[in-house]
């Protein structure tokens, strides 16, 4: 069994844990109150901006044949992205500008930008993210909210190009020359900072 395939598989109970957190559940109900997702919202906003500089300094350590990967996963991060969280934004009257970070989105972002420091365990502690959001994306889309601005979010991440980018990241990590102790290690801090971050301040 490949490492990614592994990660799945320890990620599988950690998933079903936020599809449980009360956030996630408002979200797939349609009723979450604005104000959590409104101050969600703003903590995503800043969490993306870091996003983009993982994966920059990924790309800076990355081989030829996945610095173009990285290179467009950053691009997409940061121009369509961030392009729809602001769009959304907009709707729920986030305050992008003013927003500070919370401490779980503190403690999550300080993690990856550390982790990025090696290319092997950057992607292993960034694969949380994006397969974890393509996980809950098309899960919560098999009976989506009623409301448009939940349901936008949740075609956002149940599109099948969210999944081919996660697909991407898997390759890499496949291809990496990582201790599958290690990578199950950095994945499962990576998804308690996913689980931690619905924890809305």
């Amino acid at each position: 069994m490949s490492i990614s395939r592994e990660l799945h598989a320890v990620g599988r109970p950690l998933i079903e844990a936020q599809l449980a957190h009360p956030t996630v559940v408002g979200i797939a109900k349609g009723d979450l109150a604005e104000p959590v997702f409104r101050s969600w919202l703003e903590q995503d906003y800043l969490f993306l901006l870091d996003y983009v500089r993982v994966f920059s300094r990924l790309a800076w350590q990355a081989p030829d044949g996945h610095l173009g990967d990285l290179v467009d996963l950053a691009h997409s991060t940061f121009h369509e992205e961030l392009d729809l969280h602001r769009s959304l934004s907009a709707e729920f009257g986030a305050d992008l500008g003013g927003a500070r970070k919370g401490p779980a989105c503190a403690a999550y972002t300080s993690f990856l930008l550390e982790s990025a420091a090696d290319y092997a365990e950057g992607l292993a502690a960034l694969y949380p993210c994006m397969w974890g959001y393509s996980t809950l994306g098309r899960t919560l889309a098999e009976n989506p909210p009623a409301e448009p601005r939940y349901r936008a979010w949740v075609d956002t991440y149940a599109h099948p190009g969210f999944a081919a980018l996660t697909e991407r990241i898997a390759v890499m990590i496949d291809e990496v020359d990582l201790d599958p102790g290690r990578a199950g290690e950095l994945f499962t801090r990576g998804m308690a900072h996913e689980l931690a971050f619905w924890d809305v301040p």
